[in-house]
């Protein structure tokens, strides 16, 4: 079995999006339970491992990334709306608050719209505890890498690096590579690589004024996809931080050699930062024929992703973020982490 921790808590399961309805509509979301236990069940058929339950670090390190305030919301909208209206059901909402809000509201009604930013990602009675134990699993991901592991693997779910100190939306809540960055910092330097299809603006917003973690992102340009306010190459950061934020806004259609050789750019800044750590948001919607995804790589074309990546040799946290094709997701997650734990021995066509 090749070695590789992989984290994962069936606490996703209790934020069970499948078959959720909004007005008598069904939400039809893509971020669904079955993903991870789809990934799950390809690594250990590869005799990848092993797998490892999440250690409880408690709300501590969540409170020094996120709001209290926004993180007691998620703890406890549901049960408030489901008191108010007498009767249970999904949190989401119709209003925002916009750029010229004057206040913010002291009520779960006002306070849905201030803390998200799409309707998209509603809050179930299972939400908090599947997104608390996500970002436990990140946590665990991390300690295990600050203690000597080369390589650990946060099968986290929900996915979190839309999420910021308080603001939720993309599927996201609680921001699991920010967590596990912080985690790391006391280390030294650390370097986020996004490769998720869309901007982690959650993450760029955590860390824009920090000047101890780059973040990196390649993603669909913000004028053509989601999250559309964010992810332009001219966010560079502020103050402290400015310089350590790296943008790659890509074109949607955009195939192998292209992204390869954005990429490339994107690891000359992370070798010049010269991090201790580095934390890697991975997501598969970047793959050909995913229904959230705009980008035409290939298999063999993640693989070469995960050699090139491999060459940083640097500790790494690998965070679970997109990824929405039931039949090709498994495949994809083990060619991927195979070609990191084996670079030049893993091929894209060795899995169907």
């Amino acid at each position: 079995m090749a070695h590789l921790p992989i984290v994962y808590s069936e606490h996703h399961r209790r934020h069970d999006t499948a078959g959720v309805l909004v007005e008598g509509r069904p939400l039809g979301s893509f971020e669904l339970p079955e993903r991870v236990e789809i990934i799950l069940a390809a690594l250990q058929a590869a005799g990848l491992g092993p797998v490892l339950s999440p250690r409880d670090h408690g709300l501590a390190p969540i409170l020094a990334l996120h709001d209290p305030e926004y993180v007691q919301f998620l703890r406890t909208v549901y049960d408030e709306q489901a008191a108010f209206y007498g009767e249970p059901g999904p949190v989401v909402t119709w209003t925002f608050a916009g750029r010229h809000a004057a206040r913010k509201p002291h009520t779960f009604h006002g306070l849905k719209g201030y803390y998200a930013f799409g309707w998209g990602t509603p809050i179930l009675e299972g939400t908090w505890e599947a997104a608390y134990w996500s970002a436990q699993c990140a946590l665990t991901a991390a300690h295990l890498v600050r203690e000597g592991e080369p390589l650990a693997y946060a099968l986290c779910r929900p996915p979190g690096h839309h999420a910021a100190a308080d603001l939720y939306g993309g599927y996201c809540y609680l921001n699991n590579a920010g967590l596990a960055a912080h985690n790391l910092l006391p280390a030294g330097r650390v370097a986020i690589l996004d490769v998720d299809y869309h901007h982690g603006n959650g993450t760029q917003l955590l860390f824009y004024e920090h000047p101890d973690v780059l973040y990196c992102s390649l993603h669909a340009h913000p004028d053509e996809d989601y999250p559309y306010y964010w992810g332009d190459a001219d966010e560079r950061g502020a103050g402290p931080g400015l310089g350590t934020n790296h943008n790659v806004p890509l074109p949607r259609g955009i195939g192998d050699e292209d992204y390869l050789a954005a990429l490339d750019g994107a690891l000359d800044a992370v070798r010049g930062w010269a991090p201790r750590h580095l934390v890697l948001s991975v997501g598969f919607d970047g793959l050909e024929g995913d229904p959230e995804g705009g980008f035409c790589l290939t298999r063999d074309g993640l693989v070469e992703v995960a050699r090139r990546i491999t060459a940083l040799a640097l500790p790494t946290v690998i965070v679970q973020e997109g990824g929405y094709q039931p039949d090709r997701l498994g495949a994809n997650a083990v060619a991927f982490l195979l070609a990191l734990l084996q670079p030049g021995g893993s091929e894209g066509e060795s899995w169907p």
